[in-house]
């Protein structure tokens, strides 16, 4: 006992020690803890993926090939250290070709897809830059309607990944979000996303989320600079280019075409094949009294319906937030916010659009279109947001491919994006 008591007596007179001691101790416990708990689940994940595999193949079938473009610059230079890790592994384990390809510099992903022989899937692992450019680059190609049936993988490695909130399981776990987004590719569920295709004077350039033209987008991209104010960086971001300039009005010309119905989805399960003698007397029937072919009727084009905006900021975005709802039509939604607002009210709505950019207000214009010309003025007209990656404003046409690619999802995920359907 009296051991006991002089080791609290000690701790007592040196307080101090005693508790910076105590700070390391449960920092590192919890460090240790969590590192327990990554590789836990990568011994599961990789049990999973010995499992497929495991199942036998046919003398004639060939492996499966996966072929991977990886960013390792993204998420800091970190995203070599957790594709090893966590991704290439099972990948391994799946039995499958798999050829990795990595990117030196940016803008080689498009010029690696000019180059890229048929395969039977295709992986990013990478962020929002990463996918852009791999996705420019296959529809830039002069046999994309063959290339844009190969299913796509999307591996979460950068610092932003837009397109995953849609396709995997939301969780803080870097390490679990990854192993999930790669037993997705495994098991092999898809799920049709909608293309842009942006056209200025170059060559088009294709996203997956939408584009952002206004105040909000470029005080999004001066964020970085208020560091040292830490949590109140965002605020002071936006209060700061209110000081610069205000109102921040953005004017430009908009026309845009109606959506297009889209057509009936065809039956997954085939009927079964007529008899044979239903079949002769078909033949008979069309042999003996053939059908009148009528003339093809001439589609008129969709009106134009012209629009003068000014506005703070202007959005184009895709549906692909949520690609398992059932729509009656194919469109874009088209997002003009007003343009009187307060200043408490760009600092307020800013914050949000940080979090969600591609959030439309309740006081915004909302307008659905399958195809628009946007033309703004010569100077001063700023930079444009394509899936996060920053290009020159210029007058544009943008058009939606529907449902264009299939990329690999997690059935979790489409069971909950169903739900928030209802």
């Amino acid at each position: 006992m009296a051991r006991v008591v002089k080791v609290f007596r000690t701790l007592r007179n040196h307080w101090k020690k005693s508790t910076f001691a105590v700070c390391v101790l449960s920092y590192g416990g919890h460090w240790l803890y969590g590192k327990h708990c990554d590789n836990v689940l990568r011994r599961e994940a990789c049990l999973e993926a010995r499992e497929f595999g495991r199942q036998l193949i046919s003398p004639q079938e060939q492996l499966r090939k996966a072929t991977v473009i990886l960013n390792p610059a993204a998420s800091k230079g970190k995203a070599n250290r957790l594709f090893e890790r966590n991704a290439a592994p099972l990948l391994h384990l799946a039995g499958m070709e798999v050829k990795i390809v990595k990117t030196d510099y940016e803008g080689q992903a498009k010029k690696l897809m000019e180059l890229m022989e048929q395969t039977d899937m295709l992986i990013v692992a990478g962020g929002d830059g990463t996918l852009q450019e791999v996705i420019t680059g296959l529809l830039r190609r002069a046999d994309q309607a063959s290339f844009s049936n190969t299913p796509i993988g999307f591996i979460p490695l950068g610092s932003q990944n837009s397109l995953s909130q849609s396709l995997h399981s939301q969780t803080d776990n870097k390490v679990k979000h990854i192993i999930s987004a790669t037993l997705s590719i495994l098991k092999g569920d898809t799920v049709p996303l909608d293309v842009l295709q942006i056209q200025g004077e170059k060559e088009p350039v294709f996203a997956l989320i939408g584009l952002r033209w206004g105040a909000f987008r470029d005080v999004a991209s001066s964020i970085s600079k208020y560091w040292y104010l830490g949590p109140l960086k965002t605020m002071a971001a936006h209060w700061f280019s209110t000081l610069k300039e205000w109102p921040q009005i953005h004017q430009a010309s908009l026309s845009y075409q109606a959506p297009i119905p889209r057509p009936p989805e065809e039956p997954a399960v085939k009927p079964p094949r007529p008899s044979l003698i239903y079949r002769i007397i078909r033949r008979l029937k069309l042999y003996f009294n053939p059908p009148v072919e009528e003339p093809p009727k001439e589609e008129m084009p969709e009106p134009w319906e012209e629009l003068q905006i000014s506005t703070v900021e202007l959005s184009i975005k895709t549906h692909n937030r949520n690609p398992v709802v059932r729509r009656t039509e194919d469109s874009m939604q088209v997002c003009v916010e007003p343009e009187t607002m307060t200043v408490g009210e760009f600092i307020t709505i800013g914050r949000e659009k940080v979090q969600d950019p591609t959030l439309c207000t309740a006081r915004g214009r909302k307008l659905e279109a399958s195809a628009c010309q946007l033309s703004l003025p010569q100077e001063g007209a700023g930079f444009y947001n394509i899936d996060n990656e920053e290009y020159e404003a210029m007058s544009v046409e943008v058009k939606l491919l529907p449902r264009k690619l299939r990329f690999f999802c997690s059935t979790e995920r489409k069971q909950q994006l169903l739900l928030q359907t209802y």
